[in-house]
C-alpha cells in the first residue's frame, strides 16, 4: 500500500463480526473528541456494496450459487480505491484523524478465507490504497463472536458460515502478523482494551510529532 505522507492519520479497525470492534471505535471517538482532535469517521466496503444484491446473499444466506465470491471480492476492492482516494485522502490532507470500521485488510481475509490464494490481483489494487498508520485488529474467540452477533435482537436468526469464521479469525491473525497490525484481545474486559488502543495511538501521535519537529 500507498505510505500516508499526508497530515491526518489513518486508523483502521478490523475483525469478526462480534469481536467488538464497534465499541472500541465509539469508545474511540469519544475520547478523541474530548481531547480536541478533528475527525472523520468512516467505514468500508460503503453502502453502495453492503447494499448490493450479492453482497447480502454472501451475508445473509447459505445459497451462493448465483454468484462467483471472486465478483463480490472485485466489488468490494473498486469500491475501496474510489473511496480512499476520493473520500479518505481528501481528510487525511486537511490534518483530519480518520477512523474507518475494517479497510482492505478485511477484503484480503475474505478473500483469503474462502480459498483464493492463488489471486494476485488484490495485492496489485493495494498499490493504489493508502497504508494505515495504525492498524488494530480485534481479536476474539470464534464461539464468543458468534453468540455476541445472535445476542443482537436484529441479527438472532442470521446466516452465519461457522467454518469461514474460524478461517477469517485465522487469516486475520497472519495478515496482522504481516503488516506489523496491532492485535487486542476482547475477551480482555473492554476498559482494558480501550486503554491499550488509547496508549497505542498516544505513542504513535508523540513519535510523529518528534519526527515533524526534527525534520522541521
Amino acid at each position: 500500500m500507498k505510505k500516508n505522507t499526508e497530515k491526518g492519520m489513518l486508523i483502521t479497525f478490523c475483525g469478526l463480526d462480534g469481536c467488538g470492534k464497534t465499541t472500541m471505535i465509539q469508545r474511540t471517538q469519544q475520547w478523541l473528541k474530548d481531547v480536541g482532535q478533528d475527525l472523520f469517521i468512516t467505514k468500508q466496503p460503503t453502502d453502495f456494496v453492503r447494499q448490493s444484491n450479492i453482497f447480502r446473499t454472501y451475508m445473509d444466506q447459505p445459497d451462493h450459487e448465483a454468484y462467483d465470491y471472486r465478483s463480490l471480492s472485485l466489488l468490494a476492492a473498486s469500491d475501496r480505491v474510489q473511496h480512499c482516494n476520493k473520500v479518505i485522502l481528501p481528510q487525511l490532507k486537511m490534518g483530519k484523524m480518520v477512523l474507518s470500521d475494517r479497510y482492505y485488510y478485511s477484503c484480503l481475509a475474505n478473500l483469503r478465507a474462502r480459498g483464493y490464494m492463488s489471486d494476485r490481483w488484490i495485492y496489485e489494487v493495494a498499490q493504489s490504497v493508502i497504508k494505515p498508520d495504525l492498524a488494530f485488529f480485534i481479536d476474539v474467540p470464534v464461539e464468543t463472536a458468534i453468540g455476541r452477533v445472535r445476542s443482537r435482537e436484529e441479527e438472532k436468526n442470521r446466516y452465519i458460515d461457522v467454518g469461514l469464521q474460524y478461517r477469517l479469525r485465522e487469516e486475520y491473525l497472519n495478515i496482522a502478523k504481516e503488516n506489523y497490525g496491532h492485535v487486542l484481545s476482547s475477551v480482555e474486559s473492554e476498559d482494558v482494551l480501550f486503554e491499550k488502543i488509547k496508549q497505542t495511538i498516544t505513542h504513535f501521535q508523540e513519535a510523529k510529532n518528534d519526527h515533524r519537529i526534527q525534520s522541521d
